[in-house]
This record gives structure tokens, sequence and C-alpha cells, in this order.
């Protein structure tokens, strides 16, 4: 038997001089590779950064839109299983309240095993059937027609409001057959499970009391849906947790990531996406701000915000933009309609305060020196607003303090084609509307030309423009018992959208 040399002669300098035989070599190098092998498949093994990595996007175009357009991706997120690290958030019931029935006993455990089981084929299932329908649209998205070229009692979509109107509407009959909402229970109203129906939040209040009447797109079992609703309001806890002149929103923040710990305890949906499918929905020009308090709310999960705005973190691949809707009264009848364009004397109009630089803007170009382009900070006594929207060819949406705007909707409402002004505003439905075949885009530096820009627009053009906008209204129009293709509708649309993007894994 070949002796080697002990310890001492080899790692001696003369053992290890340039004259060395080569096979000592080899038996200093060869043990340090078995050992460097041997701990870096073990690190693989015990290795966490897997379990908390965040769903990797995979750019999934499944034709519904042009390849050039900003929200055209169909961006689907491959999300594996995940734990969320309920330990992190101060939980607001004894463990003993939010643990499943699987640490109480073997026998129950067992039982609880076999729920999780079938829990999961259903989901397969479900993602099975989604990509069906992902594969369905976009072969109807390959029909270039202008109109749909499917069969529907009450609305067939048509004409160039539309990006792809077959496309939509293929989506849209498969959304009706088969997208189940699931709302949590917990929490309490009035900042929970409740929101103002009038005001210029009321889109946010109607909508989460619609959700709520249990009558449209939601079920009662939570492993039937596609999608978690967090039913808190932020204009509701703006309200009662703000103290106001302190410009500190951590209670509202605070709130929200407790409420999320609570479900993340009680059932098995948030942590098994990390949030993917779950969607919040607000009005208030703090629902972006309220929503990163929780970073996988703000980067995962779909936010249906009124304030779309890209440079503040929105999203089109998975957010939403919803139409801010100013509701006075709470009315909703006698909104829709206005005289002829042949009647529309005014050119341009806008009438609102000093909110944000782009109103300044536009106030100290235009504000009463034009009768063509009439811009003021307040209206004179005896001129009616809704008047002057009627009577106006094209009525001027600049943002606000925050991007959105209800004046788009309020010009919608009046027949005069909207022209927006704004920076980075991502207006609502823009997955399935092309806006730009009814409304008007200036950029803010466009601002001194814009009198030049729509008197550019021939009559015939503006007709075209001001038949689209009556067109378009069935998508923004507020129903006291929601129908087909209106606002309630499009906004459930642009969640199945995302819904769609995303395939959850077990």
């Amino acid at each position: 038997m070949r002796r080697y040399p002990n310890s001492k002669s080899l790692f001696s300098s003369s053992s290890l001089s340039l004259g060395s035989s080569p096979f000592l070599v080899l038996l200093v190098v060869l043990p340090l590779i078995v050992i460097s092998v041997f701990i870096f498949t073990s690190c693989l093994k015990t290795s966490s950064w897997s379990t908390y990595s965040m769903p990797s996007p995979l750019t999934w175009r499944v034709g519904f839109f042009d390849n050039s357009y900003t929200f055209a991706s169909f961006a689907q997120s491959e999300a594996s299983v995940v734990s969320y690290n309920t330990s992190t958030l101060n939980s607001l019931y004894p463990d003993d309240q939010a643990t499943s029935s699987l640490r109480e006993s073997n026998d129950e455990g067992a039982v609880a095993r076999g729920v999780v089981k079938i829990r999961h084929s259903k989901l397969e299932k479900m993602e099975a059937n989604l990509a069906k329908i992902r594969s369905s649209i976009r072969e109807a998205a390959r029909v270039r027609n202008l109109t749909s070229i499917y069969e529907d009692p009450d609305y067939v979509p048509k004409g160039p409001i539309y990006r792809n109107a077959n496309a939509f509407h293929r989506s849209y009959l498969e959304m009706e057959k088969l997208f189940k909402i699931y709302i949590y229970k917990e929490g309490d109203p009035p900042m929970f499970h409740d929101g103002p129906c009038k005001s210029i939040y009321s889109s946010e209040g109607r909508f989460i009391h619609e959700l709520e009447k249990g009558k449209s797109f939601t079920t009662a079992d939570p492993d039937e849906a596609l999608v978690y609703f967090l039913p808190f309001s932020v204009v509701m806890l703006v309200q009662y947790l703000y103290v106001p002149g302190s410009h500190e929103i951590d209670a509202i923040g605070n709130t929200v990531v407790d409420y999320i710990n609570v479900i993340a305890d009680k059932y098995p949906f948030w942590n098994r996406s990390l949030g993917a499918d779950h969607f919040i929905l607000s009005c208030h020009d703090w629902g972006p701000r309220t929503s990163s308090y929780v970073p996988h709310l703000f980067n995962n999960s779909i936010r249906v915000l009124c304030n779309a705005n890209t440079s503040e973190g929105f999203n089109p691949k998975k957010d939403a933009s919803f139409p801010e809707i100013h509701l006075r009264t709470g009315e909703i009848t006698g909104l829709v309609g206005g005289p002829s364009p042949s009647r529309r004397s005014i050119l341009a109009f806008f009438a609102g305060r000093l909110h944000g630089h782009i109103r300044r803007l536009l106030l100290e170009q235009w504000k009463d020196k034009d009768q063509d382009v009439q811009v003021h900070d307040q209206l004179r006594n005896g001129m009616s607003y809704d008047s002057m929207l009627k009577n106006s060819r094209f009525c001027l949406c600049p943002s606000g303090y925050e991007v959105a705007s209800p004046r788009i909707v309020e010009a919608i409402y009046a027949e005069c084609v909207p022209v927006l002004i704004s920076d980075g505003y991502v207006p609502p439905f823009s997955d399935v509307l092309n806006w730009k075949a009814f409304s008007i885009q200036v950029q803010v530096k466009d601002i001194p030309k814009i009198k030049d820009i729509l008197m550019g627009i021939s009559q015939r053009q503006y007709l075209r423009m001001q038949r689209r906008v009556k067109q378009v209204q069935r998508h923004f129009v507020v129903n006291g018992l929601p129908k087909r293709f209106d606002e309630f509708h499009m906004t459930i649309h642009s969640i199945w959208l995302r819904r769609l993007n995303i395939r959850i894994h077990d």
C-alpha cells in the first residue's frame, strides 16, 4: 500500500516546490474541490432565498393589443409556492384563533390535508380553464374587424373606440361565465365594507356597495374564487384615522398591514400567491401611498386606482385605472346628454381651482383671455358649470394635485370631446378603449398651443370624435342596478384581465 506523506511534509516548503511530484499537487487540490462541492450542495438545499422570491414576470403577448401601445403587454407572472412571513406583522388575533385545524390534532390535521389537496386540484382546474381562455382571446384578436363577430342580445362592440372589438367581446363573455370574486368578511364598517356614494369619491363607495350585495360576480366559497377583494376604503380610513394637519398616515397604513396580517394568518390564499390574485380599490389620492405599507400589496396585487400615475408606481400590467366620478348629490339620473354639435358655440372650456402645477400653467396662459378658449378659476354669477360643458366642443381636463380628474367623465357625459392634459396618467379602461379615437391628449409643454391644436381639427374629424364620445358613454355610466358593459362591469373586466395575466401555482 502506498504511503501518503504526513501533514507536516505535505505543507512543508520543500514539498511544495516547483520540482515536486504532480501527485502532491493533486493531493492538495482534489480534497479542496470535493469539500467545496459538498458545501455548495448543502447550501442549495437549505437556502430559503427562493421561498421569498418575488413572482418572476414572463411577458406573454396574448395578441389582445397592439404591441406599440404602452398598455399592450399581457404580462404573465409565474407565482411559485411562497410563504408570506406573517411573523413580521403584529397579529391582531391570538394564535389559537388564527391557526388552522392542522395544529389542533393529528386526526383533524389529516382531514385538513385532504381539504388542501382538494383545494389544490380546484386551483389546477381553474388555471387550466384560464389557459384555454387566454388561447381563445389570442385567437379572437386575430380578427381585425371593427365589429365583433360574436352575437349578443344587448350590445355588440364595434368601431374604432376599441383597440380590438372582437378580442374585448370574447374576453367579456368569458368573464361573465367564469369570473368569481371572494370578499373577505373580516373588518367592520365604516372603514371596511363601506364607502361614500356621493362626493368626488363616489366611484369607490358605489363599487364597494354593489360588490357587497353579493349579486354580481361574487362567491361565498373562497376556493371557487379567482380573485380576492380586500374591502377597506381608503376614504373612510382617512376620515376616521387621519389627524388633520399632521401629514402622517401611519395609522392608516398600519391598519392595512394589520388587516392583511389577519387574512394571511386565517386563509391560505394570500400566502399562496404573495397577494398577486388579491385586489384593492381606491379613489382617494392616498390610495397608492397607503398600499405601499405592504410591499407585496404595492408590487404584486391588483390595485384599482383613480390616481393612476405611472410616476408613483402605477403599473398598467397589473394595476387598473378607475374612473373618477363626482356625484355631488349621489343622484345618478339625468347626467348624460347634450345639444348637437351645431349648437355648441364654445371651442374649449375649463373651470376649476388652482390645484397643482398643470392648472397653474393653464390658468396663467388662458384665464379670461380668450372667448374661444374659456378658462376660469371660478364661474361668474349666472354661469352654469353644466351648461358650459354642454355648450362646448372640447372640454379641458387638466390634472390637479393628482393625475385623475372627474372632468373626464363629466365631459363624456356632456358629449364634449375630452382634452386630457397630464403627465404620467393612464386613462380608465385603456387596455380595451382606444382613447385616441374619442379624445385629444395635449402635453403639458403644449398648453400655450391649445387653441392652435383644437382649431387644427377639421369639422369632419370633430364630428367623428363627438359621435364616438356618445358611443363610449355606456362604459362610464353608473346604474342603480348595474347593466352589462357599464362602468361597474368595465371595472370588473379590468380586474378580470389582470387575473388572466398571472398563473398561480400550488
